[in-house]
């Protein structure tokens, strides 16, 4: 029976440790691998990330295409894949994550019983490790999940662990080419709803994405994230909620989230995420500002 093609989009940059397990996690696919693409995109990799890419390819036993050029940031690699795809559904895999074998499956299966879904994210799994950074933070995305499962959204859901209906990003001209940094997601998102789409979260798909370890890479995160939010915000001020990415609303968020937290995980470390989410929060700001002020 034929089933629905599926495009793979792995853009990636530098991630040369953790990338060949992801890659072996799409090879585990239990969705049938003829209807199945893999687009690489090695966005200026200065490590072996192109090498890791190159050696996988060879075992696959699924069309891949692969694309690889000095740095131009997510909004262009992003489009590679669009471009090139040749799938009804884009299903976007970053470097840092890993998906269980029933993950192109259950969202393509889901994609198709919900026609009006542009949109759709996977729910967040816990992946061990990381310490007590990456606890709380794999904490808070559960917390989320377990509150709202299987919604209807207007929050940014972010592309790795999504499936985008090709026909949904196509009908609005594909990501933004201007947009390098962080930030094309969210404009591609408030695009296709604007065009009519629903954005939905937490389908029954799992998948497993790697955490920040260390506070100075938390930091150097979501610095990053603000200065991306601050070309959104130029772009369309109504995609950036500046007062909930204070941090003031970082510390409110953070005491929402530890409530939800500790009622499924029951762990009293889930109380820090007041803590963590003004220092992230706080990061985003200086991320922001210091943009803003370059322009």
């Amino acid at each position: 029976m034929a089933q629905p093609l599926v495009t793979i989009g792995v853009c990636v940059r530098n991630c040369e440790s953790t990338l060949k397990q992801a890659i072996q996690s799409v090879i585990d696919q239990d969705y049938p691998h003829e209807f199945m693409e893999v687009i690489f995109v090695d966005d200026g990799s200065e490590d072996r990330t192109l090498s890791v890419i190159q050696h996988c390819v060879e075992r696959m036993d699924m069309l891949t295409k692969v694309y690889s050029d000095e740095w131009k940031g997510l909004g262009p690699a992003r489009n590679v894949v669009v471009d090139n795809a040749t799938g009804d559904y884009i299903l976007w895999v970053d470097g840092d994550m890993i998906l269980p074998e029933d993950h192109v499956r259950k969202q393509v299966e889901f994609m198709e019983k919900n026609r009006r879904v542009g949109i759709a994210k996977g729910r967040y799994g816990n992946l061990s490790g990381g310490g007590l950074v990456g606890f709380l933070e794999n904490a808070a995305f559960q917390a989320v999940d377990s509150k709202f499962p299987g919604k209807v959204t207007s929050r940014v859901l972010g592309t790795g662990g999504s499936i985008y209906r090709a026909e949904a990003i196509r009908q609005v001209g594909g990501f933004d080419n201007e947009m390098t940094g962080v930030g094309e997601d969210a404009d591609a998102e408030h695009r296709v709803k604007n065009g009519g789409w629903l954005l939905y979260r937490a389908t029954p798909a799992v998948f497993y994405e790697r955490r920040r370890e260390t506070w100075k890479a938390l930091w150097n995160e979501n610095f990053w994230h603000g200065c991306g939010a601050y070309d959104l915000y130029q772009k369309s001020s109504d995609t950036v909620d500046l007062l909930k990415m204070s941090p003031l609303g970082g510390f409110v968020a953070g005491v929402w989230y530890s409530i939800i937290a500790y009622k499924s995980i029951f762990k009293k470390r889930v109380f820090l995420l007041p803590i963590e989410y003004t220092f992230k929060r706080t990061a985003w700001f200086f991320g922001f500002v210091s943009s803003q002020t370059k322009s």
